[in-house]
């Protein structure tokens, strides 16, 4: 009968010492990053025709380097914040054989900053969708001929379009 009691007392004393060593309250959990950073400023500045070694100046390192694609490398983020749920962000950026950037694919947009959302930090900016019942402009009456706004009509109409020009790859001879 004694051993019975001290044997229940023991189980019961350890059982409540495990139970509270897994969800004790107030335990620091660590922020677990892993892969390379990659922002939305590093994507904005990629351009099409860029060299390998200008794309690594500006991502660094790929993650990834695929033996079966070699003409595709794999940026990877994942940050984990402690006890949160997991958030990755991927982005593969992809060459000719000319070893120039042609385009890119992942999880990044060309001018939607996501970094806010990554790092945990609001931008302060909402975005409102647009209402169903708003009144649609009304239709706007000519402009009369020699007027200002005819002016600058004629102006706008007059611009001629310049092509972007694409960056020349960078020289690799030595000097």
């Amino acid at each position: 009968m004694q051993n019975t009691k001290l044997l229940l007392t023991s189980f019961t004393f350890v059982g409540l010492l495990a139970l509270a060593g897994c969800s004790f309250p107030g335990v620091y959990k660590i922020d677990i990053q892993q892969g390379n950073v990659v922002t939305q400023d590093m994507i904005d500045q990629l351009r099409p025709g860029m060299t390998r070694k200008q794309v690594r100046f500006i991502m660094g390192n790929p993650l990834l380097t695929d033996t079966f694609h070699a003409d595709r490398w794999d940026y990877l983020y994942s940050l984990q914040p402690g006890g949160g749920e997991r958030q990755q962000e991927r982005i593969s950026v992809i060459f000719n054989p000319n070893d120039q950037l042609v385009s890119l694919s992942g999880d990044f947009m060309p001018g939607v900053s996501r970094d806010e959302a990554i790092l945990g930090k609001d931008s302060g900016t909402t975005v409102v969708a647009p209402a169903e019942n708003v009144e649609k402009p009304k239709p706007e009456k000519p402009v009369k001929p020699g007027s200002l706004l005819d002016q600058i009509q004629k102006d706008v109409d007059g611009v001629e379009t310049v092509p972007v020009p694409t960056p020349q790859p960078l020289e690799t001879s030595p000097q």
